[in-house]
């Protein structure tokens, strides 16, 4: 039986070891799929992960007790990508055509689940084409859109959700995801009409 998320943190809040351990192994896929589909690269995001934990061991004591645990966590994930890419871009750039083969994502984007075509290998390659242009193209709108969006359409998080996390008005999401839509409708217009890209016309 698990132990309740609140007594978790409480115990977190008294130095309780275990209890970190446990609220890590139950957290550390999500946050690292988070990660991962915010920076693109498998190590950044293990080094992303691994500096989230140590923040909320380190700041688990501010941590509003009327507010939810994986809100909170989500927020410094999000944060510690953000100032992650920032730094990059002050950095020399590897080119997406050097990169590509380090870019697969482990996991497929929500909107990008297909039917039984995706063992036709010509879909396969088409489909894999498609997503590289995706990632090429959400690398181009800014850190706030791609967050939102991502976390909306990598991760299915609700709108609501999202607005809670990032701590501002679900207006904002809606707005910040309009955004990048139309910005990613303008990098993807070759695709229009493919299943992968299909939620960029909701």
């Amino acid at each position: 039986m698990k132990t309740d998320e609140n007594i978790l943190v409480e115990q977190m809040c008294h130095g309780h070891i275990g209890a970190f351990q446990e609220l890590v192994e139950r957290y550390k896929k999500k946050v690292y799929y988070l990660a991962y589909d915010m920076v693109d690269d498998h190590h950044e995001a293990e080094d992303i992960s691994q500096e989230v934990f140590i923040k909320v061991f380190r700041f688990i004591k501010k941590f509003r007790k009327d507010a939810k645990f994986s809100s909170w966590l989500y927020q410094i994930t999000v944060n510690t990508c953000i100032d992650m890419k920032r730094k990059k871009s002050s950095k020399p750039q590897i080119s997406m055509e050097d990169s590509q083969i380090e870019s697969i994502h482990p996991i497929e984007p929500v909107y990008s689940r297909t039917d039984g075509s995706i063992h036709n290998p010509e879909h396969l390659v088409e489909t894999d084409m498609i997503q590289q242009r995706i990632h090429q193209a959400l690398a181009k709108i800014s850190p706030k859109e791609r967050s939102v969006f991502v976390m909306r359409y990598y991760n299915d998080f609700k709108t609501g959700e999202i607005a809670e996390i990032l701590n501002v008005s679900i207006n904002t999401i809606k707005s910040l995801l309009l955004r990048a839509k139309r910005k990613l409708q303008k990098e993807l217009s070759f695709y229009q009409g493919k299943s992968e890209v299909e939620v960029l016309h909701d």
